[in-house]
């Protein structure tokens, strides 16, 4: 086994192409580290559990798809409870942070962190940080018990509240030190982990014995390399409900049109798998997927075709997509990102100066926003199963002395991620794959990628295998 670090990673390999990017840990940095006995040990809730304790060499691949003579690749540590640990329960003071915008399930797993640090490793002292990352330094803290957070996961929004930007790293670190925190639960999206990667690695270079871990947290499912973030499943059952309004409209007029927006500034996640689990949706819009309005193949003429055989449709469209087709709007929010166009309003608008001028066909279109409902709800059953998995690998991973790291499911198992993989990209659906295969078969909506595609001359027309074709020879083509 070679092996090779840096602050964000331990690359360990071994045999046939196995590569273990590995975690941070206490020892990389602080010698003479005292280990404890795991609580777990003497804890009859886990002692009748066999094998418990996860093995170190335990580790999960990132791809599980291969062929006979593909090389082993890339392995995340295994997450779970070890042996010994690395604090003493009556030494800990663990501090929750939750930042960027609501999503379900933030309660859900607050509450876990702090029911897991409790009746699995006996620690009473957990601070709430109120009002995101300028909470730290700016705010009265909470103090968080599990009598309080016994009933937070039946609510929406998170209880100690969140904010975007507000990120000093020397007054952040600062604060942790003067508090005597070693242990920081970090729950936020691709902005707010970065953020975190920068607080570890100012812990380590002042050689503090403070763990920080994180938990990805982004309802529009953009976080790379985890099966999915938390909230997710939440958002499209919800988003079912304005979709099920939007097609009763819809079906209820002459020429209707229910038109749904959703969130996905980048990613088209939510409104695909919405659309997908709907199957009223005759065509969704998201922001990997350009589209045009006019001519031959547009999104106008596919809409009078559909009006003209059933009279009704429905469109669902991620906020970000169609951006390139609106004015830019150079602003940016307190965490950095682009304010977009209401790029709903503008189609809506379009479609309805459309038909009234071109065309004299009347139609009725309703346009539905439901975007901070959906942001705002506790998390469904599957949510909550997922965010307690997620809260109590992260506590775990903490204990055994991680620091550096982000507790995510890959292939269906709890795995110990670094920062910097976390951070490196966003998750983006892929249009040239099955899913968009899937939902273009679904909707028998045209891809959308002009009209000087040769393959997409007809793509109304065209049936799924061509569209795919024809996406994999345009991608480059702009409207």
């Amino acid at each position: 086994m070679g092996s090779q670090s840096n602050f964000q990673m331990k690359e360990v390999t071994g045999e046939f192409g196995y590569v273990l990017q590995d975690v941070p840990h206490f020892s990389d940095y602080i010698s003479d580290l005292q280990t404890y006995p795991n609580p777990l040990r003497s804890n009859p809730a886990y002692s009748v559990v066999k094998q418990y304790f996860v093995d170190m060499d335990d580790s999960v691949p990132e791809k599980i798809v291969v062929h006979k003579d593909t090389p082993r690749g890339i392995h995340f540590r295994r997450a779970g409870p070890r042996q010994q640990v690395y604090f003493a329960s009556d030494d800990v003071l663990a501090c929750i942070v939750t930042c960027g915008g609501l999503c379900p399930g933030l309660n859900t797993v607050i509450r876990e962190i702090v029911h897991s640090l409790d009746y699995m490793y006996g620690v009473s002292k957990v601070l709430g940080i109120d009002g995101g990352y300028r909470g730290f330094y700016s705010k009265n803290t909470v103090n968080l018990t599990p009598k309080l957070c016994n009933d937070i996961h039946k609510r929406g929004g998170t209880i100690i509240g969140s904010s975007r930007g507000g990120h000093d790293t020397t007054k952040i670190v600062d604060s942790i030190q003067d508090r005597g925190i070693n242990q920081v639960y970090i729950i936020g999206g691709d902005g707010t982990l970065r953020g975190a990667n920068v607080i570890y690695e100012e812990i380590r270079k002042r050689g503090l014995k403070v763990a920080v871990a994180g938990i990805p947290k982004t309802i529009d499912n953009d976080i790379p390399v985890i099966d999915r973030s938390f909230g997710f499943d939440t958002a499209v059952e919800e988003a079912q409900r304005a979709i099920n309004a939007a097609h009763v409209e819809a079906d209820s007029a002459e020429n209707g049109i229910g038109m749904v927006k959703l969130m996905g500034r980048y990613s088209g996640f939510i409104a695909m798998h919405a659309t997908l689990a709907s199957r009223d949706v005759d065509c969704c819009l998201i922001p990997e997927s350009p589209f045009y309005l006019e001519g031959k193949g547009g999104l106008f003429e596919y809409i009078e075709k559909k009006l003209k055989e059933n009279g009704h449709m429905v469109i669902v469209v991620a906020e970000g997509a169609g951006q390139e087709l609106l004015p830019t709007k150079n602003e940016e929010d307190a965490s950095g990102n682009k304010l977009l166009q209401d790029v709903g309003l503008w189609i809506a608008q379009s479609i309805k100066d459309h038909f009234a001028k071109q065309t004299k066909m009347p139609i009725t279109l309703k346009y539905i926003d439901p975007t901070y409902m959906i942001r705002a709800i506790p998390s469904n059953a599957s949510d909550n199963v997922y965010c307690t998995l997620l809260a109590q690998s992260a506590v775990h991973g903490a204990m055994a002395g991680y620091t550096g790291f982000t507790s995510g499911l890959v292939n269906g198992r709890h795995t110990y991620i670094p920062f910097n993989r976390i951070i490196e990209k966003q998750n983006k659906v892929v249009i040239t794959d099955r899913m968009w295969a899937r939902l273009l078969s679904s909707t028998n909506q045209p891809s959308f990628l002009g009209p000087k595609c040769p393959s997409l001359t007809n793509a109304g027309q065209l049936g799924t295998g061509d569209k795919v074709t024809g996406l994999l020879g345009c991608l480059s083509l702009k409207p």
